[in-house]
């Protein structure tokens, strides 16, 4: 049975469909066909039932997809056991956030791709959330406050954020100075999220609101620059900003806690030595380029 039928075969149960399989695996469709119709031949089963929509899994299916999944995964471990000591082959698919990854976290993934030369990256640069598990990532870079998930975190990094204004609104509206003020204001979101404030050890949470929303934070900067209202954002995106003027810090008595960068990867026993190694860089790279997050200050 060939280990590549196996994983085009989960990939197809997981994707739901032989076309978003194909675009996760890199290949074309028909190549995704004839190893799904080969793995079917050999077993004597419909793994499969195909549907306007995609494809759905059978009753065998089902029973065979989670064992087809844990072959998959033994015969990685014991391939990357066997490599020699620090080469690493095979796909790595990573999502990155776009506010910054493109600037911040590029250069890491381009470092470790040439030092890797028989590692295929795969990077997805979006903000918005990605279901690692059902679209298929290997892990993902993710900033901020942490949702409760199934998900492993590694910390890799910290973050530090503060609410900021363009001088043109605060001379218009004003600065405001408690978190009763803050809801008054004009505040500039990427979607109906909570703000949460710190008043010495005790954490405040205050729902803002306002007209203007991005999904990016590099566009929620130049919306503040610009005069439209006070965000709350990262000092790595701020700094420069910060230091030239175009942006002032408000709020300076009830500062937001602290957040962090994190890799995040579905749950397994034994995490691939890829991502682990591409946590370890990241880590490194944090600490020998805090001038890029604005935690040289």
């Amino acid at each position: 049975m060939d280990i590549e039928e196996l994983r085009t075969f989960v990939e197809v149960a997981d994707a739901g469909g032989v076309s978003a399989a194909a675009r996760r695996l890199g290949v074309s469709k028909s190549i995704v066909s004839r190893r799904l119709f080969r793995l079917e031949a050999e077993l004597g089963v419909q793994l499969l039932a195909r549907t306007t929509r995609g494809a759905a899994l059978t009753e065998a299916g089902i029973t065979f997809r989670d064992h087809a999944a844990r072959v998959s995964a033994e015969i990685d471990l014991a391939k990357e056991t066997m490599l020699p000591a620090g080469d690493l082959r095979g796909r790595l698919r990573i999502a990155v956030p776009l506010s910054f990854g493109p600037t911040h976290f590029a250069p890491v993934l381009a470092e470790m791709a040439r030092h890797h030369p028989h590692l295929h990256i795969h990077t997805s640069y979006s903000d918005r959330f990605v279901d690692l598990i059902a679209e298929g990532f290997d892990c993902a870079i993710r900033v901020g406050y942490l949702q409760d998930s199934n998900l492993i975190a590694r910390r890799i990094g910290p973050i530090y954020g503060k609410l900021v204004a363009g001088p043109d609104y605060i001379k218009a509206h004003g600065s405001p100075e408690t978190p009763e003020e803050l809801v008054a204001h004009e505040a500039l979101m990427q979607g109906t999220e909570a703000w949460q404030l710190m008043d010495g050890d005790k954490i405040i949470t205050v729902n803002p609101q306002g007209r203007f929303k991005a999904d990016n934070g590099i566009a929620l900067t130049a919306a503040a620059a610009a005069g439209l209202g006070i965000a709350w954002l990262p000092d790595c995106l701020t700094h420069e900003y910060v230091a030239s003027g175009a942006l002032v810090p408000v709020m300076t008595r009830y500062p937001p806690p602290s957040a962090g960068a994190y890799v995040v990867r579905p749950p397994s026993q034994h995490p691939a030595r890829k991502i682990r190694v591409l946590t370890e860089l990241l880590i490194e790279y944090f600490e020998r380029t805090p001038h890029l997050w604005g935690l040289d200050r």
